[in-house]
């Protein structure tokens, strides 16, 4: 039996709707689909009521939903257990984006420290775009970006979104005027690095917008981009997550705009060819890591995977 498909038939139970499994799975709806009926073939019982905007679970689905948690359950324990965590040595190599770095990032590296003393762990910063490929090409074991990778032997579990927001230095005075954004490009736009997701968002953003004339400051350190905005030297979209102690301190604050920046998805990509079989262990607990911090910051700041609008 194959466990991928145990894990869409529950997570289709959770959520009842097939576009939203398939977007949370980053697979389509057919492949959704299709899963469910070997499932049903193999047990042979119809696992769904199909109904046209959900679907329900049959008596007997209900059944098989209990049993596959837990196998599910059961298969994620004997992986940890069969795991010597005091014992383990190994390396594992990760890849960030550094909004990810400047947030939660502390958190996961603590719990890793904790629950595996003896990893040695590998620390790389970089666009969604590069680390991808790191992955594929076997550079990386796992990767915290905001894209999955669609390759062979190559696993995803989504860790939620950061919302994102336009701000500036009170230096530059801008009240609590809503701005346009041809008002907005009046200053420089300080944004992430080429390649890198926002970027490309500030990009189509502006290419809408025939009357903004804008000036575009590529920066690659998140944390020069937030020092050169707190200096009244421009305005950035950034995570509120990332600048929360500049947000207390009264050194940044949200800018209404007219048009809404999408939230960044936020995507563990790990290879899952058993070269290391810490790798899912280890997305897992960046999943954990991502979901304590959404829930004690709330979804202003950080969401948990289904709980968003954007991306």
């Amino acid at each position: 039996m194959n466990l991928r498909f145990l894990e869409t038939f529950v997570l289709l139970a959770e959520l009842r709707n097939f576009r939203l499994a398939a977007e949370r799975l980053y697979t389509t709806q057919a492949a959704v689909s299709s899963r469910i009926a070997t499932l049903e073939q193999e047990f042979g019982v119809r696992l769904f009521d199909r109904g046209v905007r959900e679907v329900t679970l049959t008596a007997d689905g209900a059944k098989a939903l209990v049993h596959a948690e837990r196998m599910l359950r059961l298969m994620r324990e004997m992986r940890e257990d069969m795991l010597d965590k005091q014992a383990y040595a190994g390396v594992i190599r990760i890849g960030a984006i550094e909004s990810i770095v400047h947030s939660w990032f502390p958190d996961f590296l603590a719990l890793l420290q904790q629950r595996y003393p003896r990893l040695q762990v590998e620390i790389a910063c970089d666009t969604t775009l590069h680390m991808s490929d790191q992955l594929v090409k076997g550079q990386l074991d796992l990767s915290l970006q905001a894209k999955p990778v669609t390759a062979a032997g190559v696993g995803h579990l989504s860790l939620g979104e950061f919302p994102m927001a336009w701000v500036g230095s009170p230096k530059l005075g801008i009240g609590d005027e809503t701005l346009s954004l041809a008002e907005l490009a009046a200053f420089p736009i300080m944004c992430f690095a080429r390649g890198s997701e926002p970027y490309a968002v500030i990009e189509q953003l502006f290419s809408t917008e025939s009357s903004a004339s804008v000036h575009l400051n590529c920066i690659a350190s998140v944390a020069t981009m937030i020092r050169v905005v707190c200096d009244g030297l421009g305005v950035a979209a950034v995570p509120p997550a990332i600048i929360q102690r500049e947000l207390a301190e009264q050194r940044l604050r949200l800018l209404r705009v007219d048009r809404e920046f999408p939230s960044l998805p936020l995507v563990a990509c790990y290879r899952n060819d058993h070269q290391n079989p810490l790798t899912e262990v280890v997305a897992r607990a960046a999943e954990e890591t991502a979901a304590a911090f959404a829930l004690n910051h709330g979804q202003a700041v950080a969401r948990l995977p289904g709980s968003g609008l954007g991306g």
